[in-house]
């Protein structure tokens, strides 16, 4: 089977991205599963290669047929929209945050054309798109506006955990306010959809709890009574393989040991909370809904170690890794 294409977006050339970029891809194992080619600027890879410590050659391609994909060698499409001499590491700034947005959008076309089988992102900086004019305010809005699609699904993937989420940036008051059962079914018939899609044949699904102890039938609350159980039980009614409420302090620790193939987690910080505590590092985030493979670093662009070649590659690697494993799987209708 040929290593599937992935593309790399360099992401903010203030932050992070640059550096575990380069380092991600002076680790051989990269190219034993994939030929990546980096959308970024030829001089910020330099630069970063420099304080970093990293030697490796750069090949300027415009298309991914023309690449070399050896151990050594970045492939690269030059985007020449950096000013070197006014670029500051590690502040915002229009400059990078307009560079990061053509990086992921050539990137993102790429992606929905196919001419790559999947696209791994660097991390980006909110306020610099902001700075920049960008109508976007981060990757998942993008990638909304490149597939027309209006809700995409984030998954986290670290190890053997795969974590859904059915509510994500909203204070946790408003979180509990969106749970319904017919957002539970909803959210669950994508999911299993999105794990059909990243080539999955046993989708186990499991619904973290809101409560403690599941409510304990109402003692505790009511939510998992009146709210959970009703949306579970439609998608099973369906034929879903669907599991809950499971209450949120064993759930996750069971499906990382193989009872379940993927958790809904409630709100933000109960599912990031449990796929940090896994492992930090390696945690990737991974774009469902949309007719094309995204899978996303875990962590922003640090732009208090921007530059100190301090930066540690290994969700970089992870998210490559995770592209690379489930391109040759993804449908993409």
């Amino acid at each position: 089977m040929n290593r599937p294409f992935i593309a790399v977006s360099m992401g903010d050339p203030a932050g992070v991205g640059p550096e575990i970029t380069v380092k991600a891809l002076n680790n051989p194992e990269i190219y034993e599963v994939c030929r990546p080619i980096v959308i970024g600027n030829r001089e910020v890879l330099k630069q970063a290669m420099e304080f970093s410590q990293v030697q490796l050659n750069l090949k300027e391609v415009s298309k991914p047929e023309e690449g070399l994909y050896q151990h050594g060698t970045i492939d690269l499409v030059h985007l020449d929209n950096i000013r070197m001499d006014e670029l500051k590491l590690g502040e915002i700034q229009p400059m990078g945050g307009q560079a990061a947005y053509d990086y992921f959008m050539l990137a993102g076309k790429w992606g929905h054309e196919g001419t790559v089988d999947a696209v791994a992102t660097t991390p980006i900086n909110k306020e610099s798109l902001q700075a920049a004019g960008v109508p976007f305010i981060d990757h998942t809005a993008m990638i909304a506006h490149i597939a027309g699609v209006e809700d995409p699904l984030t998954m986290f993937e670290v190890r053997d955990l795969r974590i859904f989420f059915l509510t994500r940036h909203v204070s946790l008051k408003d979180a509990i306010g969106l749970i319904t059962a017919e957002r539970v079914y909803d959210y669950l018939k994508r999911c299993d959809d999105s794990l059909r899609k990243l080539g999955l044949k046993r989708r186990k699904l499991a619904v973290a709890a809101l409560n403690p102890h599941a409510g304990e039938q109402g003692l505790f609350g009511r939510e998992e009574m009146d709210l959970l159980t009703p949306g579970i039980e439609k998608a099973k009614a369906e034929g879903l393989d669907v599991y809950g409420p499971v209450p949120a302090d064993s759930v996750f620790y069971q499906a990382q040991h193989g009872k379940y193939d993927a958790v809904l987690s409630l709100y933000h910080d109960q599912g990031h909370i449990a796929a940090k505590m896994a492992d930090f590092e390696r945690t990737v985030s991974i774009t469902n809904g949309v007719p094309f493979l995204r899978t996303s670093v875990d962590h922003g662009t640090a732009f208090d170690i921007a530059g100190k070649g301090i930066a540690s590659p290994v969700s970089m690697e992870e998210c490559i890794k995770a592209a690379a494993k489930y391109a040759p799987h993804f449908v993409r209708a």
